[in-house]
């Protein structure tokens, strides 16, 4: 897994093309992204906060942080429940021509489900490694979207991003034999110096 980390990572620096007076530190940034949802059964709520310092226009690159609440309203049997999860991680992103960018996320978060995917007494840690990339704008120097699709390259039994999953290989009955683990985020990135 380090070395997939380390190819990544040298192909991102690699491709952005610069020298290196280009790589000189240019200031920093904070980013977040917000995820909700709501039904009859529950919800969820969550954040996830980066702080980015950029080297050159299309390097930012620092330490992330996640937090999301998680409630259960179980219709038949009249039983509640709730949940959290949170924890820390390390990003890179590349950014290209003020349209793409291409990044990887790590993310080490204390999770309430067991190695099998069910709900567990006892919390343990969950690895994600997300490898994505998509559309990219920075908006009159204030702040900067990123929209994007992230495949989970480590994808563990217990991840909390699991029941997020909703790309799938369906058979010729309609019935899913396979779920990716792919998910969708929207970012936001605001320049602080």
């Amino acid at each position: 897994m380090i070395k997939i980390i380390f190819l990544l990572s040298c192909t991102i620096l690699l491709s952005l093309n610069t020298n290196a007076q280009d790589f000189e530190m240019n200031g920093s940034e904070i980013g977040f992204d917000v995820s909700f949802s709501s039904s009859t059964l529950g919800g969820n709520v969550g954040l996830g906060l980066k702080y980015g310092l950029k080297f050159g226009e299309n390097l930012i690159l620092g330490p992330s942080a996640r937090y999301e609440r998680t409630w259960v309203k179980n219709q038949t049997t009249g039983l509640n429940g709730s949940y959290n999860v949170y924890g820390g991680g390390v990003f890179v992103h590349g950014r290209f021509f003020n349209v793409l960018f291409a990044g990887v996320e790590y993310e080490i978060l204390k999770s309430p489900f067991a190695v099998n995917g069910l709900l567990s007494v006892s919390n343990s840690w969950a690895h994600t490694l997300f490898l994505g990339g998509g559309f990219s704008k920075e908006f009159n120097e204030s702040f900067r979207i990123n929209a994007g699709i992230y495949y989970d390259l480590i994808n563990a039994e217990n991840s909390p991003f699991r029941r997020s999953y909703s790309v799938s290989q369906k058979n010729e009955l309609g019935q899913v034999v396979k779920i990716y683990p792919i998910i969708f985020r929207l970012a936001f990135f605001i320049p602080l110096s």
